[in-house]
């Protein structure tokens, strides 16, 4: 691969340091994030260029625009440390994990009320059956005592005994 003059290198990285600049301020392109693979691409240089490169004597050598990309990684851990999110796939994933962890906690809530109403109707179909059972209980004790008289039923328009109309 040939070498690139100094007169085009240096156009590269103002190039670079422009599109960085772009994507730091939030001017993504549609569909892009903010990383090296959308930075070498609005700057107009390979992705290789941001990376390590290794000598025939297998030693390895900083890429050309190498200590662009650790500005760039820096400057946007800067700007997430700060509180700024630049990259609006961000923004959505961490709206997303908010959203997540409350519908997490409304489903756990949930769950915490059908177990509560769960126990509840249990509680009270059992003090039903109860209650039918003694009420089944005091008629045979009735019908088997048999000194127990039926009161006489009210004729319709009558007020009972000891009404106070």
């Amino acid at each position: 691969m040939a070498r690139i003059s100094a007169e085009t290198r240096a156009r590269n990285e103002e190039a670079v340091r422009a599109a960085m600049d772009r994507l730091l301020k939030g001017d993504l392109p549609p569909g892009s994030s903010c990383d090296l693979k959308t930075l070498a691409a609005e700057a107009g240089v390979t992705r290789t260029a941001f990376s390590p490169k290794k000598n025939r004597d297998g030693t390895t050598r900083p890429g050309p625009y190498q200590h662009l990309a650790e500005e760039f990684e820096r400057r946007c851990r800067a700007l997430q440390e700060a509180g700024e999110v630049v990259d609006p796939r961000i923004a959505q994933i961490e709206r997303l994990k908010t959203k997540v962890a409350e519908l997490k906690e409304r489903l756990t809530q949930r769950d915490e009320t059908v177990a509560e109403l769960t126990t509840f109707k249990e509680l009270a179909v059992s003090r039903s059956a109860a209650q039918h059972d003694e009420i089944v209980r005091l008629r045979e004790q009735i019908a088997t005592l048999g000194n127990v008289r039926r009161l006489p039923a009210a004729s319709p328009g009558t007020a009972p005994y000891g009404s106070c109309s």
